[in-house]
C-alpha cells in the first residue's frame, strides 16, 4: 500500500476535510497515476450530499482526472512512466458480458465500478476518486491524453462532461445536414455546443437566461433560443433531428419534445435529484418522436472523443481552484456561478501536509 492525500466528506451534512487513502501497489495490469487536476462535476455534489441515495462514507469524489503515469505493472503494454493520461467515470467492469465486449463498459450487465463510491469488482470495497493526489487503475480503463501539457487542466472535464455529450451526438449521428439542439449552457451543455459544432451539425443552444446568448454563440452555437420566449420556441417547432438535454433540474420536457421533427429524438443526460414532470404521450406519438437516455461512454468511445478534441483544439472552459475551496465551489455551482467547470489543482493538497 502507498499513502495518498485526499479530501473526503464523512456524511451528507459534513464539510470536506483532509483524508488519507491507502492506494494499492500496482498489480501486473495496473497503472499508477500522479493526479495533476480533477474536474468538479455536479454528480460529485449529488453523491457527497447523498441526493441520489446510496452514498458510502467516507466519500472522496472526482471522476474527471488527468495526470502523469508514475509506475506501471509488469504486464502493462499501452502506457509508460511519464505519459499524460486520463481517468473518467469508471475504473473497472466485469469484462465478460456483451456490453463490455462491445466497448460499452458503462452498461456492464454486472455493474461497472465507478471511480468513486464503488464497489470494487473483487472485494466490494468502496472506491475513492480524484479529489486526491494519486490513483491506481487497471490498464483497460486508462486513457491517453494527446493535448499539449499546458492544456491539461482544461482537458480534465472532457472525461465526464465531454464524453457525456459526445456519446449521444455520435450514437444519433450528429453531423452535416443535421439540426441539433443543446438544452442548458453549463458544464455539460457548453461541451455539447462545442462538440456538436465541431461535428458539423447546425447547433442551436437553449437557455432560460438572455444573458447567456452571446456566451453560447462564442462557444459555437449557430443560433441561441431563450426557452422562456414562446415565440422563439414556436419558430423551431418540428425541426430538430436531435436534442441533447443537459439540464440537471426537473422541468417541462414537452416544451422541447414539440421541437423534434418526425422520428426526432431527445436524449436526457442531465440527472436531477427529483423526477421530471411526466411528458404528455401525444408529444411523442404524433410525430413518432423518441425520448432516450445516455450514460457517459465506453472506453473506446472516450478515447475517440479525447483524440477528436486534441485534433480540433477543443478543451473545456474552466476556473481552477484549490481543494480547500471545494465547499465554496459547490455553493457557486448550485447558483450557476461558474463558466463552465471548476477544476481542482491537485498540488493544493500538499498545503494541508
Amino acid at each position: 500500500m502507498s499513502s495518498s492525500r485526499a479530501y473526503a466528506v464523512q456524511s451528507a451534512e459534513d464539510p470536506f476535510g483532509p483524508f488519507g487513502i491507502d492506494r494499492r501497489e500496482p498489480n501486473a495490469n495496473d497503472v499508477e497515476i500522479a493526479i495533476r487536476y480533477c474536474g468538479v462535476c455536479h454528480s460529485d455534489l449529488h453523491t457527497a450530499r447523498s441526493e441520489w441515495g446510496g452514498t458510502r462514507y467516507p466519500c472522496v469524489p472526482g471522476h474527471e482526472i488527468v495526470g502523469e503515469v508514475t509506475a506501471v505493472g509488469a504486464g502493462v503494454s499501452k502506457f509508460k512512466a511519464g505519459d499524460l493520461v486520463g481517468i473518467g467515470c469508471m475504473v473497472d467492469s466485469c469484462q465478460r458480458c456483451t456490453p463490455c465486449h462491445e466497448g460499452l463498459e458503462q452498461y456492464c450487465e454486472n455493474g461497472m465500478t465507478g471511480t468513486y463510491n464503488g464497489p470494487t469488482q473483487d472485494t466490494r470495497d468502496n472506491t475513492y476518486g480524484g479529489y486526491s493526489d494519486k490513483i491506481v487503475v487497471r490498464e483497460e480503463f486508462v486513457l491517453h491524453v494527446r493535448h499539449a501539457p499546458e492544456q491539461l487542466a482544461a482537458v480534465a472535464p472532457l472525461l465526464c462532461a465531454g464524453i457525456t455529450t459526445w456519446s449521444p451526438l455520435r450514437h444519433w449521428q450528429a453531423g452535416p445536414g443535421k439540426k441539433v439542439g443543446i438544452v442548458g449552457i453549463g458544464g455539460l451543455g457548453h461541451m455539447g455546443i462545442k462538440l456538436s459544432h465541431a461535428l458539423g451539425a447546425r447547433t442551436v443552444a437553449f437557455t432560460t437566461s438572455p444573458d447567456k446568448v452571446e456566451a453560447a454563440r462564442a462557444l459555437g452555437a449557430d443560433e441561441v433560443v431563450v426557452s422562456r420566449d414562446k415565440e422563439q420556441m414556436k419558430a423551431h417547432a418540428n425541426s430538430f433531428d436531435l436534442i441533447v438535454n443537459t439540464v440537471a433540474a426537473p422541468h417541462n420536457l414537452d416544451a422541447f419534445l414539440g421541437l423534434l421533427k418526425l422520428d426526432g429524438t431527445m436524449v436526457l443526460v442531465g440527472a436531477p435529484s427529483e423526477p421530471h414532470p411526466s411528458p404528455n404521450v401525444f408529444s411523442l406519438v404524433m410525430k413518432r418522436r423518441s425520448m432516450a437516455g445516455s450514460l457517459i461512454g465506453g472506453i473506446p468511445e472516450t478515447q475517440e472523443m479525447l483524440d477528436f478534441c486534441a485534433e480540433h483544439g477543443i478543451v473545456s472552459e474552466i476556473e481552477t481552484i484549490r481543494i480547500q475551496e471545494i465547499e465554496d465551489a459547490y455553493e457557486r455551482m448550485l447558483k450557476g456561478d461558474v463558466k463552465y467547470r471548476f477544476v481542482i489543482d491537485s498540488a493544493s493538497l500538499a498545503e494541508d501536509a
